[in-house]
């Protein structure tokens, strides 16, 4: 049997976990870079705002048109009767134009906020399903950081920038169209200098994308380190390592403060790009409109001279014909940062080795104890030639207890995840009461396991909500009789409501551990339990004192242990010796 470093297992099979997250559909693509999950509702919402925010824009065709017919009117000393009407017309349609904009702002971002949730359920549908012994799978650092904080950039990118993006290809080519019907030079003036603008402003942001995506990576490196350091800070003081910690630290967040200036410099470089083809083409407009005016350049206007009002007219629309252009400058950051937040969730998304039967649903049949037959299990972790298992068989009858003994990287976590329907085999065959474990009849199967770990996960709360697991059907009395199963009674007597930190905060080992065997205690459908070195880094009278538990709670019970503990090993029936080779 090949040896390998074992994999020890940080979640329980039998943990309650969150409802089963449903992917939406997709309905639509977010550029034709990447699709993000959309419903058909949210898409239709998102398409309505963006639509609302582009009649907003072109409503100041009308409100620039009376602006400049009045000044018309006042210059050739005509009444005030029609001034006053134009003034009212100008109030209304800026009125109008609010309530369009903010409705379309608004139904933008409640679309982008349900493309992220989407977003979201997809990766951790993802996580949930993908198998503790797959090593490629995402740390709960970059995880956390992708999740939480990079995902974020999703929101402006698509309630900002995919609405601009359809004002920048409508509202200019509608402006374009009606300057040309007054003067066909200021549209010529106007068509020349757009393009200018984005072709610029491409060749900006394949800069400031990677950029970006260089940013996010070193931001999620970072805290998944951080995380990772946290964690592990009392063995960090043992070694004497805080400082050298401390030290890479100072040196992330200095690099990280490096590729963050990369990203800002980017950003204002495209702004002041946009902002001085702008000035120019506005510029160039003005300078004709008055000499057109002044009749220096008498050409242009269709065979006629144009009138205060019309060379009024087109002046207040030059602005506007740049100002979708201006807009998409400012979001211009928010696509690099939207579409490096899309490749993060991307690879979160990303299946690898997968969850047997994902089903976390609850099973309250009772269930006897089960048989365990093994035959011809091989294994083999992904990336890696040496084989964890190969051709191992075994037999454990209803009931019995079984220690499974090697030495590290022999495979004793390995089998027991295996066992439990983590993962599937390279080869050979799991039975569990007679049941072959297969995709379709692990999550079954697993319903009657349970699990102990090295390291059993306590979540912020108190002992009866670590216990319950978010599991309604377990009544409050069935958790005090598994408290005092095992052990925990005067000490959950004593915290009464008091929380627990994250991670176990304020409990020993030896609670944590016992904690886990309340998991297990609080459901009478448990037919096999699986314990990973359940005493582990445990002084020998609490290990004593888990075992006593753990026997007890596996009588009448199949139990299965990997263990290196010899007192341990020698109070179950039968010992199985696994033997590790290179």
């Amino acid at each position: 049997m090949a040896g390998t470093a074992s994999i020890p297992l940080a979640r329980t099979a039998n943990d309650a976990s969150a409802a089963k997250l449903q992917p939406t559909t997709i309905a639509g693509t977010a550029d034709r870079h990447s699709a993000l999950p959309q419903t058909q509702n949210t898409d239709r919402l998102g398409q309505f705002g963006a639509i609302s925010q582009v009649l907003a824009s072109l409503i100041w065709i009308g409100q620039a048109a009376l602006l400049s017919y009045s000044v018309g009117v006042i210059a050739a000393g005509g009444a005030v009767q029609p001034i006053i009407w134009c003034a009212v017309g100008v109030l209304v349609l800026g009125i109008l134009r609010s309530i369009l904009d903010a409705s379309g702002a608004r139904m933008t971002f409640r679309c982008a906020r349900s493309v992220l949730t989407s977003s979201r359920q997809l990766a951790l549908a993802a996580l949930a399903g993908t198998s503790p012994l797959d090593t490629s799978r995402a740390s709960s650092g970059v995880a956390a950081s992708t999740l939480a904080e990079q995902s974020e950039a999703l929101v402006p990118y698509l309630s900002r920038f995919r609405s601009v993006r359809l004002r920048v290809t409508i509202v200019p080519l509608v402006i374009l169209c009606v300057v040309f019907v007054w003067s066909w030079v200021a549209a010529l003036v106007l068509f020349i200098a757009a393009p200018l603008i984005p072709v610029f402003m491409a060749l900006i942001g394949w800069r400031a994308k990677a950029a970006s995506e260089a940013h996010l990576v070193e931001l999620g490196s970072m805290n998944a380190f951080l995380l990772d350091r946290l964690r592990g800070l009392a063995t960090i003081r043992t070694l004497g390592a805080v400082d050298l910690t401390a030290k890479r630290l100072r040196q992330d967040a200095e690099s990280l403060r490096k590729r963050t200036m990369a990203v800002l410099r980017i950003a204002f470089l495209s702004s002041a790009v946009l902002e001085l083809f702008a000035a120019l083409g506005v510029a160039m407009v003005a300078v004709y409109v008055g000499f057109h005016l002044l009749g220096q350049l008498p050409f242009g206007a269709w065979g006629q001279k144009l009138s205060l009002s019309e060379g009024l007219f087109i002046l207040l629309l030059a602005p506007a014909f740049f100002e979708p252009l201006r807009e998409l400058s400012t979001v211009w950051h928010d696509r690099a940062s939207g579409e490096a937040a899309v490749a993060a969730l991307d690879n979160l998304s990303k299946k690898g080795k997968s969850l047997p039967g994902a089903d976390t649903s609850d099973d309250k049949s009772v269930r006897a104890a089960v048989s365990v037959r093994i035959k011809g299990l091989s294994f083999r972790h992904a990336g890696q030639e040496a084989t964890v298992l190969d051709g191992f068989d075994l037999d454990v009858a209803p009931g019995e207890h079984v220690a499974v003994v090697a030495p590290s990287g022999a495979g004793k976590s390995t089998l027991i995840a295996l066992i439990a329907g983590l993962a599937l085999p390279d080869a050979g065959e799991i039975c569990i009461d007679g049941e072959r474990l297969t995709t379709s009849s692990a999550s079954r199967l697993r319903r009657h396991m349970g699990w102990i770990g090295q390291h059993p996960h306590i979540l912020a709360g108190t002992m009866q909500s670590n216990v319950r697991l978010g599991r309604p059907n377990i009544a409050q009395l069935e958790i005090t009789e598994a408290l005092r199963l095992a052990g925990l009674a005067d000490a959950a007597a004593k915290r009464d409501s008091a929380p627990i930190g994250e991670n176990g905060l304020g409990l020993s080992g030896g609670e944590a551990s016992r904690l886990a065997l309340a998991r297990i205690a609080a459901r009478n459908n448990t037919g096999l339990i699986l314990a990973d070195e359940p005493t582990a880094h445990l002084d020998s009278q609490t290990a004593s004192n888990i075992t006593d538990s753990l026997l007890a709670l596996a009588d009448g019970r199949t139990l299965i242990v990997a263990t290196h503990d010899p007192a341990l090993a020698a109070r179950m029936d039968r010992i199985v010796r696994l033997t590790g080779a290179a």
